[in-house]
């Protein structure tokens, strides 16, 4: 029993030598070339052969430089207000989360923007407790091996923004005819009001509930003021 149990802890800790070291090689590439497709693209792709549409991937990666000051602010005043404080995650809305997650068999996140770009940049779709620990890895990966600039730059690049269309350059072109470095205050708000369901809401056609979410993140882009990345 000695030696098959020095053979299982083995095995196990190559594993974790080898699982640490592809991750860290990952995230470091990642800091450097742009991600070329993610997993929800390709699961929305063919679910959207399923349904009998095409396969659509409408994806325009543009440079953090390239993007409209008023859609990274706009991301921030929508999805984590304290993204440039804080260190990947967001611990007032986590033990908020726990409490909802604890009155309801819904699983809520309570997700920071690097959280969020962990989960869509190295992790497959969908809601459980181990693929939060997994995202819990990689937001702490690409806090240390990512500057805060990379991290909205690639958020803004790989969000999902409606059916098909990843990225707020796509978004941009889709919703308002125009490239995301074009974007002013209003349309950036109202892109960024999709953010949290972009298949059921529309930038251009949004519902009351919606044209109060823009008003608030509106709001809040005033009252953070200037923001350095």
């Amino acid at each position: 029993m000695k030696g098959l149990g020095k053979l299982i802890w083995r095995f196990v800790k190559l594993f974790l030598i080898l699982f640490i070291g592809i991750t860290v090689f990952w995230v470091i590439l990642y800091r450097f070339v742009n991600p070329p497709v993610t997993w929800l693209m390709i699961t929305r792709g063919f679910e959207r052969k399923a349904d009998g549409k095409e396969w659509k991937i409408d994806k325009q990666w543009r440079d953090f430089d390239d993007i409209a000051d008023p859609m990274k602010r706009a991301a921030v005043a929508a999805e984590d207000q304290t993204f440039l404080e804080n260190h990947g995650f967001d611990f007032h809305a986590i033990e908020k989360a726990i409490q909802k997650n604890s009155r309801s068999n819904k699983l809520i996140g309570g997700s920071t923007i690097s959280q969020q770009t962990a989960k869509n940049v190295f992790l497959w779709p969908g809601r459980s407790y181990v693929r939060k620990a997994f995202e819990a890895y990689f937001t702490l990966l690409i806090e240390i091996f990512w500057s805060k600039r990379r991290i909205m730059e690639v958020y803004l690049n790989v969000i999902e923004m409606g059916d098909g269309i990843y990225g707020v350059n796509a978004a941009a072109q889709a919703y308002f005819h125009k490239e995301a470095f074009d974007l002013n205050r209003q349309q950036a708000a109202a892109i960024a009001s999709i953010f949290p369901s972009p298949l059921k809401w529309s930038a251009t056609n949004p519902t009351e509930y919606l044209q109060h979410r823009q008003y608030l993140i509106m709001k809040n882009i005033r009252r953070l003021g200037p923001m350095d990345f």
